[in-house]
């Protein structure tokens, strides 16, 4: 239980009796799955994704669900939001476990499948022990079937950043599982991805096994942002904000695609901002101050889980940009500057194909924009590249990258 600040009481004169700005900054963390009431924006989604996950309420099998969406969307809130309501409404009788991976951290068959059956373990009902390392990922599963026998009839399971794993192994024994006899417990894995190219990338036996659904998130728009946050305004003491901090806060967010992590960063980030600057209120000047530091962030956040040759791609577009007089640039000459880095940090050089699919995939996230123009009938049609980041923000994050710093000598 989070204790009320405000009632507080610090013997200590090193500390404060009380935080000065946030009353339960808990409600402003990103893993936060807040009450049904505090959701805005997804009803739909919301049923939609319990209809795919009401077999397990009534003992059978959920469905598998592939959900795509851009960052700040409501993916992972939604599907962690609707497994626990899945738990909960369960029928006398029948035990749902939940688990939830980020594949970010857990990028490995392994370490995926220890991770799952270390969470839903209960080693007081099982009488089994899950090492978190020093298997081998067969032993792991094996010691998964285990757990997931012992104590559930329907267990769902979320990967979240599916895209991020090294090997898409898990997909197909996760849903193969019940059906290859390994358990008798049935699975429903949501698959979570900012990639809708992701599933197209699948190798045709992962892709049969997982016999999935699709679900697509918009982005949020501003009224939907500014509800978000005022309905996570008790974060903060009373009468702490002023009138303009959460309007603010959510046109810097629809800017950025209606990202609502994104929202709530700049949220809190202002109510640190104005605590550390030891003022009473939090203001329009600490939001701004804000918005920059959430953008470092969560463009940090972007590019550290992407491959080396995305970040190449990247750096390529961010020194034409940072260098040249504009600010978009046909593909052609991104991937001019693209071959010079790849030879100076002796890196492979990617096709002028797989390198066209990269700087799609980064549209896609929001970090670039592609345009089509038209150049006559000589010249025909070419796509040119602008960077929506700010261009030394992304410079910056890049080079944070050991197998990219070589490049800030050249």
């Amino acid at each position: 239980m989070t204790p009320d600040p405000s009632s507080s009481s610090v013997d200590d004169p090193l500390f404060e009796s009380g935080h000065r700005i946030f009353s339960n900054k808990d409600l402003l963390k990103i893993g936060h799955v807040p009450e049904a009431d505090r959701i805005v924006g997804r009803d739909e989604e919301i049923a939609k994704l319990a209809k795919r996950l009401n077999g397990a309420v009534h003992g059978y099998s959920p469905e598998n669900v592939m959900i795509y969406g851009k960052t700040g969307a409501g993916k992972s809130l939604v599907s962690r939001h609707v497994s626990q309501r899945a738990r909960n409404a369960a029928e006398s009788g029948v035990d749902i476990g939940t688990a939830y991976i980020d594949c970010a951290e857990d990028n490995t068959e392994t370490q995926a499948v220890s991770s799952l059956a270390a969470k839903l373990n209960d080693e007081a009902v099982t009488d089994i022990s899950v090492p978190h390392t020093g298997l081998s990922t067969s032993k792991y599963y094996k010691l998964l079937w285990k757990v997931l026998d012992a104590q559930f009839d329907s267990v769902i399971i979320i990967l979240d950043e599916i895209d991020l794993m090294n090997d898409d192994s898990v997909l197909m024994k996760l849903s193969r599982a019940e059906e290859a006899g390994k358990i008798d417990c049935s699975i429903g894995v949501i698959a979570i991805s900012n990639k809708i190219q992701y599933i197209d990338k699948l190798n045709e036996r992962v892709r049969s096994s997982f016999q999935h659904k699709e679900l697509f998130f918009k982005p949020y728009d501003a009224n939907q942002l500014r509800e978000i946050m005022v309905n996570r305004e008790d974060a903060f003491r009373d009468g702490v904000l002023s009138d303009e901090v959460i309007p603010l806060s959510a046109a810097f967010a629809a800017q950025e695609h209606g990202d609502a992590r994104k929202a709530i960063d700049i949220l809190r980030h202002a109510g640190e901002v104005a605590y550390e600057d030891g003022a009473e209120t939090v203001q329009e000047k600490h939001v701004r101050q804000a918005q920059q530091h959430a953008e470092k962030d969560r463009f940090r956040e972007l590019v550290n889980g992407a491959p080396t040759q995305a970040k190449a791609a990247l750096l390529a577009l961010t020194e034409l940009s940072v260098t040249a007089d504009d600010d978009a640039f046909l593909t052609s000459r991104v991937y001019d500057q693209y071959e010079r880095i790849c030879d100076h940090l002796e890196m492979d050089v990617l096709s002028v194909r797989r390198f066209r699919d990269i700087l799609k995939e980064q549209a896609f996230l929001g970090v670039v924009e592609i345009e089509k123009i038209n150049k006559g009938s000589a010249g025909g049609i070419h796509l040119q590249n602008r960077l929506i980041e700010d261009p030394h923000v992304v410079r910056e994050t890049i080079l944070e990258d050991a197998w990219m710093q070589d490049w800030a000598s050249e």
